[in-house]
């Protein structure tokens, strides 16, 4: 049975269109077409006049709802994150991990490995932000654990993940370029965060294999103009670049600015944590955002929704290029060629949204979920 989606306004390709249908075959879109053309025998939903989007794609979340992944990894933590973010219209997110003992690392790669199977269709792996790290730029994450790659733990990681590590933050400029290399080699995304990289540095290896940066601005050296530093590296090889739009980690202007720079290649994601009381990182929530026992920003409150609104609200991004920062361009840098689109051959992975940034439903895989508390 074909579904077909209207009364809508539809968001794609940085524009919104209305008077459009949207019809589903199975988990696919089959076409998009006039609002008045689809066949009659489709199955109908009528939208109201709601946004249709491309789902979203956070590759940068710990926790939600109670339980942070990234401090006790177990297959329910993933199975919270993973139905919560389907709640709030994101149809595919990298379980993140910080800077850690090597067990809560292992037992991470554990969990997910079992959970792969299990899992309803937007946990796409893991990323390890950290431990190889600069501990001149640690943020929230503890100088105890911090330490240069070796070739050797890499490599155990990687093999005993089979596959399940999607992404990992590191400061190149510490790393072995043997590391660097076996990383690339693997398929692995592979992002320079907390870093302290000179301008020369980032010159030297951004998109020289590393495709992209860690939360913009946040950990890195600022700009200077006699030691222009690393941001300026990056306004010039221009990597995908994460950043946390929520008005705590950076300001509006910069984020305007960043987006002026850096273009499609700006991208958005939550950095989002829940409350802990145990283990490394015992966040509190302050206001909106998270931060340490000692005050240190350690984590976001977001959801994708929530940013792409305050980019609309504050930075001055139109709405459909807003969606694109949290859709397509993460999909892009993830390699997944059949999301972060709304048209023909593009899998049915879609948010339904109202004109108050209010996620009516989530479409994963063709199948239409509405919110559940």
């Amino acid at each position: 049975m074909i579904k077909a989606l209207h009364n809508l306004q539809l968001i794609s390709d940085g524009s919104i269109a209305k008077g459009k249908a949207v019809l589903i075959d199975g988990s696919k879109i089959k076409a998009i077409i006039d609002d008045t053309a689809f066949p009659a025998d489709a199955e109908k939903k009528d939208l109201n006049g709601a946004y249709l989007a491309p789902g979203f794609i956070d590759l940068q979340i710990y926790g939600s709802g109670g339980k942070l992944f990234a401090g006790k990894p177990e297959v329910a933590a993933l199975q919270r994150m993973e139905d919560d973010l389907l709640n709030q219209g994101t149809i595919g997110f990298f379980a993140t991990i910080g800077t850690n003992t090597n067990d809560i690392v292992e037992a991470g790669i554990i969990a997910a490995k079992e959970y792969r199977s299990k899992a309803r269709g937007n946990f796409w792996g893991i990323h390890l932000e950290g431990p190889y790290l600069n501990p001149a730029k640690r943020g929230a994450h503890p100088e105890k654990y911090i330490k240069k790659a070796t070739l050797a733990e890499v490599k155990g990681w990687v093999e005993q993940a089979d596959g399940v590590i999607a992404m990992i933050t590191i400061a190149p400029e510490l790393q072995d370029q043997e590391v660097i290399d076996y990383l690339h080699a693997q398929g692995i995304i592979i992002s320079s965060g907390h870093s302290n990289a000179s301008y020369e540095q980032g010159k030297g290896f951004l998109n020289k294999p590393i495709p992209a940066v860690t939360h913009l601005f946040n950990a890195m050296p600022q700009m200077h103009h006699r030691e222009p530093g690393y941001i300026p590296a990056i306004f010039e090889e221009k990597p995908y670049a994460s950043i946390v739009a929520d008005g705590n980690h950076v300001d509006w202007a910069m984020i305007r600015l960043a987006k002026r720079e850096l273009g499609d290649k700006l991208y958005l994601i939550t950095d989002a944590v829940t409350a802990a009381t145990e283990g490394t990182y015992q966040h509190q929530l302050v206001g909106n955002k998270y931060v340490m026992p000692d005050g240190t920003l350690s984590g976001s409150s977001l959801t994708m929704l929530k940013a792409v609104q305050n980019c609309v609200e504050y930075v001055g991004i139109d709405l459909a290029e807003a969606v694109n920062m949290a859709s397509l361009y993460p999909a892009q840098l993830a390699s997944k060629k059949t999301r972060g689109r709304v048209d023909a051959g593009y899998d049915a992975d879609l948010i339904v949204f109202n004109d108050k940034y209010e996620t009516i439903a989530t479409i994963l895989r063709g199948n239409y979920l509405t919110p559940t508390t």
